[in-house]
């Protein structure tokens, strides 16, 4: 606990103000894709073809759909940030290193969905160390605690 304490106190002295906005912009841009599998499950069941496991796809689906609905807009709000990306982790970690390999990394058909899902985990991985910021709820809640 004492390494969370340490690790939270230098993010916050080392923390530039605009990483804030890319905060913002990576909370909405997961909140979009959120209702971009919502609107389209059936895109989302093809990434999970396997037929033996049907049951299981489906509620990886959900939990994908809710994840990036919820995550994005606790991410975006600056809301519990690093719980919201611990979340959104196993997802990118999934999307990165095994939907991506079978069309090919950095392949035509592949429609920069590599370089983006890749994208996506560094700048998660990066608040997960920096937090919130200043403006978010987070900081909000501890300036005004009686709130």
């Amino acid at each position: 606990m004492e390494t969370i304490t340490k690790i939270e106190t230098w993010a916050d002295a080392h923390h530039p103000q605009w990483i804030d906005f890319l905060r913002i912009l990576l909370g909405l841009f997961i909140l979009y894709k959120g209702v971009l599998f919502i609107s389209n499950t059936d895109a989302l069941m093809n990434l999970m073809e396997n037929k033996d496991l049907q049951f299981f796809n489906l509620g990886l689906a959900h939990y994908v759909a809710f994840a990036h609905l919820v995550g994005g807009f606790l991410i975006a709000l600056g809301l519990v940030t690093r719980f919201a990306i611990l979340f959104q982790l196993p997802i990118l970690l999934v999307a990165v290193f095994f939907v991506n390999i079978d069309s090919g990394f950095l392949s035509v058909s592949n429609n920069l969905e590599f370089e983006l899902s890749l994208l996506v985990l560094i700048l998660l991985i990066v608040f997960l160390v920096y937090g919130s910021g200043k403006f978010s709820l987070d900081h909000y809640m501890k300036q005004h605690p009686k709130w």
